[in-house]
This record gives structure tokens, sequence and C-alpha cells, in this order.
């Protein structure tokens, strides 16, 4: 068992764990986090897609051990103050999910796109949520959802300045 630390969704959590257990369960099964999907396993899916130190990454292919000391946001944790975050509203007013079981991942890895690239086009909309997989929707509103919370948060941005 090796002795870990992380933030998740702002909280401090210390635990014991084997060192082989995968992020996702450990979010999952110890911390009760119910928002990070476990779809395939295999990092093909990207349902499990949570930020660490706000890059996108698939937690069925981190350690638990590899998160150590490091802070991690799960869709659960973007809402602030009972408003929803900018792409959390996209994605419900733009129709962007059906049955929803990708959409924590799919919101996961828009907002660190637009974290690196604030103002994509639809290709590179598209481009980088390759690695998130859509059973549902034909992808035709994940995309308007991801221009429309782009625009949203320049506009924020660009209020705050």
């Amino acid at each position: 068992m090796r002795r870990i630390q992380m933030t998740v969704d702002g909280k401090a959590h210390v635990a014991e764990v084997e060192p082989r257990l995968l992020l996702i369960h450990h979010l999952r099964e110890n911390l009760g986090i119910g928002g990070v999907h476990s779809g395939c396993d295999t990092t093909n899916c990207g349902a499990c897609t949570v930020l660490m130190d706000g890059e996108s990454v698939k937690s069925c292919t981190v350690l638990a051990v590899q998160a150590d000391g490091h802070e991690i946001t799960t869709v659960q944790g973007l809402s602030e103050n009972g408003e929803w975050h900018p792409m959390q509203r996209a994605f419900h007013e733009a129709h962007g999910l059906q049955c929803g079981y990708c959409t924590p991942g799919m919101i996961m890895a828009s907002i660190s796109l637009l974290e690196e690239n604030p103002n994509p086009t639809e290709e590179e909309i598209r481009e980088n949520l390759e690695g998130n997989l859509c059973r549902c929707t034909g992808y035709e509103n994940i995309v308007k959802a991801v221009q429309q919370a782009a625009q949203e948060m320049q506009g924020s941005s660009t209020a705050a300045s």
C-alpha cells in the first residue's frame, strides 16, 4: 500500500492505495465520484476524462499513485456557487448530449481544448475530441456546444479584464 494525497474538486484527500490502482477506480470507488464514467478501460472512449492540473487525461490510463500531489478536477467539480460551468451550460443548451454517458469526458476534454485554444475552428474541435467517443449524437451538437462555450468564455474573460 502507498499513501497518496491529491486535491479532487477542490477538496484534499489522503488515502492508502495499492500501487496498481487506476485513478478512475480511486475516484469512483474510494472517493464516490460517480461523474467519472468507466467506458472501455482501454483509452478508446474518453468517458473517464478528467483534468489533472488543468490538462485532460483519461483516468483509466493513470495510476492513482501517479496523481499523488496533483489537482484533479472532475465534471462534478466544475460548478461554482451552484452555477454550471459555461461548458456544462452549453452542452445542455445546444443539446450536445443524448444518453449522457460520454458527456462528462466530452466536457472535460473540451475545457482543456479551450484552455489551449480559446477560439478553435470546427475542424480543431473535431480533431481534439477524436479520443472521446459518442454513440448517440453524431457530434454536430457537441461541436456547437463547444463553439457556444468558447464564445461565452471569451466574453467572460474579456469582461473580467
